[in-house]
């Protein structure tokens, strides 16, 4: 890939957040670095430069949660031979593993009307749960609507087919069982629904069958979210709040790939792609101060921007008369985006500035 005659490199940007999104460092590694070896060294970083940080609790997504993965992170020491504590979602595709500790709870949320968390041990860690009840509803409506569609779509191509068979003779291409099977597997896989709808692909006519177990399992695990902790002195609620916090720090690289546009980035020198990546990351900050202090508001940082981005400043000279300044005139909507920053009015002999 290649712009102007410069090569695109990639890379990575790892940014370290507080629990309430506020960047507070950042680092560029090869963009075929992979996560795990860049946690470590990441984490050192971070409490040597904050070595008033008393507790560090690491928060990750499902792309970290494999046995490995587990092993690496319990082995860690942190500063004073302190373990490291995490909070790490269970993948969809692993709760099978989970389903028969899971059935007493899920026996519990199948009658709840509120919110549900619970507990469980899991190899030396915390499970906790925590299930939605009407998230599960909804859940488990898209997949019925989508089953029942699927069968009606099975089922007149079968009709078709036997028609075939008989002689009858309808408008339209012929359909053969091998094309029924190969579009009957790609509506399936559409749905996202191979776990449950089976398509029998070797057999001679077109055919599927339901997997009782699957659907079952997928029943089970409408609603919920599991998480594994070592974290020992938290709840499953708090362990759960924790977690979703995750979700608004996600917040912060969509930012950057969006308002901020740190990428794609041509650059050919390492020096110019950390250069880059170090301007995204103080605008990061600011966007995010801007949040954090407009959060009560209504106000966004987009908005805000938006908004200010029509304040002036003119400065006119004009042979030996003395110099001109000034601001222009300010609207109420400037007037109550500054309000909710806790900016001062800019005037003619001061900026806008972030305090």
């Amino acid at each position: 890939m290649a712009k102007e005659g410069l090569i695109a490199r990639q890379f990575m940007l790892g940014v370290v957040q507080t629990s309430e999104g506020l960047p507070i460092y950042h680092e560029v590694f090869d963009g075929n670095t992979a996560e795990t070896k860049t946690l470590l060294p990441t984490m050192a970083k971070v409490m040597e430069r904050f070595p008033h940080i008393r507790r560090l609790v690491l928060v990750a997504d499902r792309g970290l949660l494999s046995l490995d993965n587990l092993k690496a992170l319990q082995a860690i020491r942190l500063p004073g031979k302190r373990a490291l504590e995490f909070i790490l979602a269970v993948p969809g595709r692993r709760y099978n593993e989970f389903a028969d500790l899971l059935e007493p709870l899920h026996q519990q949320c199948s009658t709840a009307s509120e919110d549900v968390t619970g507990e469980v041990a899991w190899n030396g860690l915390r499970l906790c749960l925590a299930h939605d009840p009407a998230t599960a509803q909804e859940q488990g409506l898209i997949r019925t609507t989508k089953m029942q569609e699927l069968e009606q779509m099975a089922a007149a191509w079968s009709g078709k087919l036997e028609g075939q068979d008989l002689g009858q003779v309808k408008r339209g291409r012929k359909l053969s069982d091998s094309g029924a099977k190969a579009r009957f597997y790609h509506e399936v896989c559409e749905a996202r629904l191979g776990k449950i709808l089976k398509v029998d692909m070797p057999g001679e006519l077109f055919s599927y069958a339901v997997d009782e177990s699957a659907l079952k399992l997928a029943r089970m695990m409408d609603g919920k979210l599991l998480l594994v902790t070592n974290v020992p002195d938290m709840d499953p609620a708090q362990v759960i709040a924790r977690y979703k916090s995750l979700a608004d720090i996600e917040r912060g690289f969509k930012v950057l790939k969006s308002e901020l546009e740190i990428g794609p980035v041509f650059h050919r020198l390492p020096d110019r792609i950390r250069a880059h990546a170090s301007i995204c990351f103080m605008a990061l900050v600011l966007h995010r101060v801007m949040r954090l202090r407009a959060a009560n508001s209504g106000i966004t940082p987009e908005r805000a921007l938006q908004s200010l981005r029509r304040i002036q400043h003119h400065r006119v000279i004009l042979g030996g008369i003395k110099q001109l300044a000034g601001v222009s005139s300010m609207s109420d909507e400037h007037a109550e985006t500054l309000r909710a920053l806790k900016v001062k009015q800019p005037t003619a002999n001061r900026q806008l500035t972030l305090l």
